[in-house]
């Protein structure tokens, strides 16, 4: 499966890896998790993370590597946990002699030189180790602390059905390593007291449509002043719909300078190419894009209930 990617990694003395913008626990873990593995197992190559600051995740390693321009001449540009080129922290990947990108997204269209994507994995941190593990690269405790994280966080804790056998026999490769879960757990979930209170607050601001849709919309001026960017504001609060009984799909608005952001989930249908109407991408049951207003968004919704409507006839 990795076999040209590793040769196309083992030509270029210079890597640089990218992943999408707003980085999760998945972006964020295949890319530092990647970096450590080269690092490890090319003592000799220069290895550089590149993007934006991560917020979300302070506890994972996101200190990204400030590089010029130039870096990119005779370099390779690995992309990793994207679906689509404008989703990509740095554009100058563009410029790299050779661009390979790593996926697990479904399939918008090619931008890469050369791709391996493959939806059936639950996280790009997954397919990171199993390519570790199909070339017999050597991990360290850090490279498997990132991927290991990434591949918890994209399955929901192993909860969502993308979680396969393959999913465990590739955690527990991983978990050859000394990985403090306790630590990691810990780091993910635990809570300060008044981000508790916020999302119980925002619990009360859910509503349904006619068929069972679930939603939040929080208006730009209904964003705290010291809020985290949009995306990652959105993403934190549909997770807060996932649980209601009799709901099978649900959907998260946050306003922004950029747009409505907008994340899609559903534990029962493709919401997919809804997502893709509106500008976006992602997976079967997991998506998002971001709509021009508020008229666009509850077009965005109505679409969702008849998808549901659909469903009890």
């Amino acid at each position: 499966m990795f076999k040209e990617a590793l040769k196309l990694i083992k030509k270029y003395d210079r890597i640089i890896i990218h992943r999408h913008s707003y980085p999760d626990g998945d972006a964020l873990g295949s890319q530092t998790g990647l970096a450590a593995i080269l690092k490890d197992n090319f003592k000799n190559k220069e290895i550089y993370v590149v993007g934006d600051v991560a917020t979300r995740l302070p506890f994972m390693d996101g200190k990204m590597d400030e590089i010029p321009d130039e870096y990119y001449k005779d370099a390779l540009a690995i992309i990793l946990d994207c679906g689509s080129a404008h989703l990509v922290c740095d554009e100058r990947y563009k410029t790299a002699a050779a661009t390979l990108r790593i996926d697990h997204h479904l399939f918008c269209g090619k931008f890469c030189d050369y791709e391996v994507i493959d939806s059936s994995f639950e996280s790009a941190c997954g397919m990171v180790a199993m390519l570790a593990k199909e070339c017999k690269l050597k991990l360290s405790p850090v490279s498997a602390t990132a991927l290991y994280t990434g591949m918890v966080t994209d399955s929901g804790r192993f909860v969502f059905d993308s979680t396969s056998a393959r999913t465990f026999s590739l955690a527990a490769f991983l978990m050859s390593q000394p990985i403090d879960l306790n630590t990691l757990y810990y780091n993910l979930y635990a809570e300060d007291f008044d981000e508790i209170i916020e999302k119980a607050d925002n619990m009360h601001k859910i509503k349904f449509t006619e068929n069972r849709v679930a939603y939040i919309y929080t208006a730009r001026e209904d964003l705290p002043a010291n809020a985290d960017a949009a995306p990652i504001v959105s993403t934190g609060l549909v997770g807060l719909m996932r649980d209601i009984k009799g709901v099978h799909a649900w959907v998260n608005f946050t306003e922004s300078d950029d747009g409505v952001h907008t994340e899609i989930r559903s534990n029962k249908y493709n919401i997919n190419p809804i997502a893709v109407k509106y500008g976006g991408g992602g997976h079967k049951k997991a998506s998002g894009c971001t709509v021009h207003d508020k008229a666009t968004a509850m077009k965005l919704l109505a679409d969702l209930d008849a998808l549901a409507a659909e469903d009890k006839q």
